[in-house]
C-alpha cells in the first residue's frame, strides 16, 4: 500500500487541478484504516460479525474501484489499485500484520542487492528459487530458529517422505523437543 499511496500522492502534486484523485485517495485510506479498526478488534467479534464487516469493506473497495468517468490519470491509479485488489485487505485476517509489507520487502531487498552484485543467478527460474530460500532464510531469523537446522530438517523429511518439512511443523518439533526434556 506505501507504493500505491506514494503514487497517488506524486499524481495529486502533479495534477492539482483533479480534486477527484484526492477524492479517490482519501476513501482508499478511510477504507485501509476502517479495515486497521476491525483487525484490532476482531477478538471481540463473532465470526459472523467479522465475517460480515469485512464484506462491507470489500464491497466499499468493490465501488471505489467503479469510479464514474474518471479522467485518465485516475484510470491510471485506478487501474494500479485494481491490480493488487485482492491482496489490499487481506492483512484484516491477520492478527497483528500491518497493512504494508514495507519490511518485508526491505528484508528481501537485501537479498536481492546481493545477488545482483555477486553476479547469481539471473534466470527466472533462478531468481524465484534465490527468493524462496531467502525468504525463508529471513523468516528463520525473525523468528529466532536456526535455518541451517530447518533446512538440515526439511531435506532429511523430503528424502524419508517425498515432501519438505514445513517451517510450522519445525517449530512444533521444537516445541515438542522442549517439553521432552
Amino acid at each position: 500500500m506505501a507504493h500505491i499511496f506514494r503514487k497517488i500522492r506524486k499524481f495529486i502534486e502533479a495534477y492539482p487541478q483533479y480534486r477527484s484523485i484526492m477524492t479517490f485517495y482519501l476513501k482508499l485510506r478511510k477504507i485501509i484504516r476502517d479495515g486497521e479498526k476491525l483487525q484490532a478488534t476482531r477478538k471481540e467479534l463473532s465470526e459472523l460479525v467479522f465475517h460480515r464487516r469485512l464484506k462491507v469493506l470489500e464491497q466499499r473497495l468493490d465501488e471505489l474501484l467503479k469510479w464514474k468517468n474518471p479522467n485518465d490519470t485516475l484510470k491510471a491509479v485506478i487501474k494500479k489499485v485494481h491490480r493488487q485488489k485482492e491482496h489490499i485487505l487481506i492483512f484484516i485476517k491477520h492478527d497483528d500484520a500491518p497493512h504494508h509489507n514495507n519490511y518485508g520487502e526491505y528484508i528481501i531487498k537485501k537479498g536481492v542487492v546481493k545477488r545482483k552484485m555477486s553476479g547469481g543467478s539471473m534466470s527466472a527460474e533462478g531468481v524465484k528459487a534465490y527468493a524462496c530460500i531467502q525468504s525463508i532464510a529471513m523468516t528463520c531469523q525473525l523468528r529466532g530458529i536456526s535455518f541451517h537446522r530447518f533446512l538440515k530438517a526439511s531435506l532429511v523429511c523430503y528424502i524419508r517422505t517425498g515432501k519438505p518439512m514445513l517451517l510450522a511443523e519445525f517449530e512444533c518439533s521444537l516445541q515438542n523437543q522442549k517439553i521432552a526434556a
